[in-house]
């Protein structure tokens, strides 16, 4: 059973940085990709940041500059830094995954950790 396990959330003042990691329990290159979304009370949850088996990553518009998405493949790890950090950046920061199970596509998600940027 693949499992996601976030840690790293916290309280933070606005322009302040945390970094957020998720581990999972198989080796992650195995993963077509991994990432992390982001859901506040009330809102959908959205896109963060994608990283690729080929290293190619993507970001949503609003954190594009500030926040950056990492791997260690050796720890099974993927990490979010989070810079200048927003009060819009409040939300439960969920890790991601979509891989191959039994020659089918199979979706996986972790229990997430909150995120609240405050003063």
């Amino acid at each position: 059973q693949v499992q996601l396990v976030e840690s790293g959330g916290g309280l933070v003042q606005p322009g302040g940085s945390l970094r957020v990691s998720c581990a999972a329990s198989r080796n992650i290159l195995s993963f077509y990709f991994m990432g992390w979304y982001r859901q506040a009370p009330g809102k959908q949850r959205d896109l963060v940041a994608h990283i690729f088996r080929n290293s190619s990553t993507n970001y949503a518009d609003s954190v594009k500059g500030r926040f950056t998405i990492s791997r260690d493949n050796a720890n099974n790890t993927v990490d979010l830094q989070m810079n200048s950090l927003k009060p819009d950046d409040t939300a439960v920061y969920y890790c991601h995954a979509v891989g191959n199970v039994l020659g089918t596509v199979a979706t996986y998600w972790g229990q997430g950790t909150q995120v609240t940027v405050s003063s």
